[in-house]
């Protein structure tokens, strides 16, 4: 006998409530009071002008802040699109069999044992002016001298960044991709070969579709890491104008303990935005499942 749909649903939200109440104290709790700071509730500090909205006021209405923003976007998005293009085509070549296979599957997971500031301290040995490439260039007569090296860290374009992410996040990102294609098996596939359809149309028409769950979930988690992360833009950034992760973390370290509300705006913000951001990209996305009838 089937148990009722009502028990089965009682069932699964007791199950789930410990994490819920974590997650609810964790991070609720921290957001709530990164909201009431804001808003200057500090007392702490000695502050208490609650509600307060001139450190959002203050903020919204510099153009530095919305510079800061488009850089802290362009950093998240370029990485997190570039890290997908390469980790589809690589998760697609895991579920052939080719020689060295058990090994390669190995190789292209290291850089998730690694922390972030390991990735970042490689950078800096390889694709600074006087690391290892600049010299192997200068080595082999492209350039007269390390120093001549093109510039690729410390610049507002961002690449050093950019490469640190991709790094870390194309072998998640591929991890995700490659259960769901092994979840699914290849039957669809071989069977749309056999009636004729070349590989760009089953790449396009049914793969896509099918692995779709995986690219949203991987790239939903890596853009939401790019846009909060710290260390990197920090350490390879251009300087001013930073992304706002590091804004704020200017404004925390101030002398003045009171900037650590503007700091708190900053958070807040970033916070909406990129809240605002991906549920939009969840709103299309299942849009899209319905439209195919998947939902």
């Amino acid at each position: 006998m089937r148990r009722p749909r009502e028990y089965r649903m009682l069932r699964l939200s007791l199950e789930m409530a410990p994490m819920a109440l974590v997650l609810a104290v964790l991070f609720g709790g921290a957001l709530m009071m990164a909201i009431l700071q804001a808003m200057g509730f500090a007392p702490w500090f000695g502050v208490n002008t609650f509600p307060d909205f001139s450190h959002f006021r203050a903020l919204w209405t510099s153009k530095a802040f919305w510079v800061s923003l488009g850089l802290t976007l362009y950093y998240a998005t370029l990485a997190t699109l570039i890290a997908l293009v390469m980790a589809v085509p690589l998760a697609l070549a895991l579920i052939k069999t080719f020689p060295g296979k058990a090994l390669f599957s190995g190789l292209y997971k290291l850089p998730l044992m690694v922390p972030y500031t390991v990735g970042i301290a490689l950078a800096v040995v390889m694709l600074g002016n006087g690391g290892m490439f600049s010299r192997l260039a200068a080595f082999v007569g492209l350039i007269d001298d390390p120093g001549q090296f093109l510039r690729i860290l410390n610049t507002h374009y961002g690449w050093g960044i950019i490469a640190v992410y991709v790094w870390k996040q194309m072998p998640f990102m591929t991890l995700a991709i490659h259960a769901v294609l092994i979840g699914i098996g290849r039957d669809t596939q071989e069977a749309a070969a056999v009636l004729g359809a070349g590989g760009r149309m089953i790449f396009l028409r049914i793969t896509l579709p099918q692995i779709l769950p995986g690219i949203v979930s991987a790239t939903l988690i890596c853009f939401a890491f790019n846009v909060g992360a710290f260390e990197a833009p920090f350490i390879l950034g251009g300087g001013f104008p930073d992304t706002l992760p590091v804004v704020a973390w200017r404004y925390f370290n101030d002398a003045d303990y009171t900037r650590q509300l503007e700091g708190m705006a900053a958070v807040v913000s970033l916070a909406i935005i990129s809240g605002l951001i991906l549920t939009a990209y969840l709103i299309v996305y299942r849009r899209y499942e319905t439209k195919i009838g998947r939902v």
